[in-house]
Order: C-alpha cells, then structure tokens, then sequence
C-alpha cells in the first residue's frame, strides 16, 4: 500500500515537473513581444557568424527569449544563417526569426533611377540614399577592366546603366551595383532584335543616338520620329542641333547649374559634345536611355523629316518637317528641352 502512494506520488511529481519544464520552453520560445505592431530592429548578421553567437545576439537585441533554445532550433532544424542586415520584430516567433535569417530576404534600400540620368546624377542618388560615396560609384563606372569586360569601348559606363527600380544593401560594393545595372542593360538590349549580333561599336554608336533620343522627346509614340529626324542628318553630314548635347556640356563638362536658357555663346562651345558646331554623333552617351527611346533607335521608321520644333508644351507634342521653310514657317525654331531627372 505504502508502496503503491509512492509511485503515485512520484508520478505526480514527474507530472508536476513536466508540465512545469513545458511552461518554461512554452514561455522561453514565445515571442518576446505580444503586440505585432512592436518596432522592428535592425540586425546586422556579419558573414561567417555562428549559429551560436547569432543566437547570442538576438538574446542580447532582446528579440528571444533564450538564446540556448534558439540554437537547439537551429542545429535541429540545420538552418543555414547567411550574413545580412535584417529587420526583426520582438514580435516574431522562432521559427520565423530563423526562416527569415535563412532565406537572405534582409533589409534593402531601394534604388529608383529615372530615364535619362547620367552616371554623375545616379551617383548623386546612391551617395543621398547612403549606399555609398558618388566618387566610389562614379570611380566603379570608369573602371578600364570592367569596361573590358564588358566590352564597352568607352571610358565609362554612361549610357550602360539601365533606368530600373533596384534593391540595395547598405555598403553595397561599387563595383557589384555597376555590374547590376549593366547586366539589366544588356538583358533588355537582347529583348531587341534588331539589336542582335552587333559589334561592340555599333552598339555603343546606337546607345549615344538613344542617349540624345531620351533627352529629347516627351511623349513616347514621338521617341521614333525623333530619331528618324537625327538618322537622316547624320545620313546627309548635318549637325543635330539638339539642346541636350549642349546641356550636357553645361552641366557635366562644365559641372554648372542647369541652364533656364541655352544661350549664343552656348552654342559656340567648341567641345566635341556641341551637336551645333560638329556633325555626326558626339563622342559618347550624354544619358542613360530607357526602353523607349533605345526601341525608336533600333527600329526607326523611314521618314523624310529633318526638322522637328515643339508645339505644344503642356502635352510634349512636336511638329515634324521636311523642309526648313516649313519648319519656320509657324514660328521661330524651339527644340525640346528634357532636363535631367525631370
């Protein structure tokens, strides 16, 4: 008898103690916050960290409970950690914690480059966004072995960084985001085929002709008339005569504010970017064209106009000629003026 209340005693105790260790493993893997609208924290998982300093860490970030017990989560699930920099909710359970810090999706900084931005302007954007200084992403872009690379035959990649949404990470390598934005260029380019098995310089002498192109049409369905325009003076010897080259001088070259008005004396600068003073193509991209304007290169109507003159400023409409009595016939001679970033 006496023998029998022990062992229900004992049980009871062995009970009492399992239900007690499960309140406390219950307890320590909750989260450590109950309110899912808790502020997220920043955590950054340098490469090559343990599963058990990571485990650490979080305990010390006050994002779990026991650090003990995420480890043994993650040696028993095999998590693979990889380096990163998070946002992680005191909210989050383990088993979330620990899917996130395997999967890689960490914090990213979003990159949004507009059409028509030359190199020194996305700098500009990386530098704000704290990515990186504009002189690393500038000295990246005129990287002669990289260019090499990818066969570019030019001093730098302006004209070779697609206008894209991307995703960064802060501190990202300079050389990794040039790669990025190149790679996204050529990815569309092979979209175009008629862009298809060029040379190297045909493909670089079609990205300056998009260049301009992008800098200088409004409205998309005018991006190719624009440039049957430019393709029929390079075809008879005649300058250009686009603003944005001259814009380019002003606020690249020169590194000037850019101009309310291109002047006389603008138009007499004799660098080689003034598509006033000197025929044909200047000597590189002034921008970094976008799908539409690369496309009305690639795939140009045949026209017989010479002449283009902006008629109407709210919706970007020009008016297209073939003579230069027509062109002047209704007014003076305006060329469309595309600011950069605008």
């Amino acid at each position: 008898m006496k023998k029998c209340r022990f062992i229900i005693r004992l049980s009871l105790g062995i009970l009492i103690l399992l239900f007690c260790a499960v309140c406390v493993v219950w307890y320590l893997a909750s989260p450590v916050s109950g309110n899912p609208e808790a502020p997220v924290v920043r955590v950054e998982v340098k490469e090559g960290l343990s599963a058990r300093a990571v485990s650490v860490l979080l305990q010390k970030m006050h994002l779990i409970r026991s650090a003990d017990l995420f480890y043994i989560y993650a040696r028993h699930k095999g998590l693979v950690i990889k380096a990163g920099i998070y946002q992680i909710s005191p909210a989050m359970t383990i088993p979330a914690i620990g899917e996130m810090l395997e999967s890689g999706k960490q914090e990213y900084i979003t990159l949004i480059v507009p059409e028509g931005l030359t190199v020194s302007k996305i700098a500009q954007l990386v530098e704000q966004l704290n990515v990186m200084s504009a002189a690393e992403f500038i000295g990246a872009a005129k990287r002669p072995e990289l260019l090499n690379e990818y066969g570019i035959p030019a001093g730098s990649f302006e004209g070779y960084l697609f206008p894209d949404t991307y995703f960064l990470e802060p501190d990202m390598d300079p050389e990794r985001l040039i790669r990025m934005m190149a790679d996204n260029f050529f990815k569309h380019i092979n979209e175009i085929e008629q862009a298809k098995g060029l040379s190297a310089q045909d493909l670089f002498s079609s990205v300056i002709l998009a260049s301009i192109v992008e800098r200088e049409y409004r409205v998309a369905d005018e991006a190719p008339l624009i440039a049957s325009v430019f393709k029929n003076r390079i075809s008879e010897n005649i300058g250009l005569y686009s603003c944005a080259t001259v814009e380019y001088i002003i606020t690249e070259i020169r590194k000037l504010p850019h101009p309310e008005i291109i002047t006389y004396e603008d138009l007499k600068d004799p660098s080689p970017y003034n598509t006033y003073k000197w025929a044909g193509l200047p000597p590189g991209p002034i921008s970094n064209p976008g799908m539409v304007a690369l496309r009305a290169v690639f795939d140009t109507p045949d026209t017989d106009y010479y002449f283009f003159r902006l008629i109407d400023e709210a919706e970007g409409r020009h008016h297209f000629s073939s003579s230069f009595d027509e062109h002047t016939a209704t007014g003076r001679i305006l060329y469309t003026k595309k600011a950069a970033g605008n």
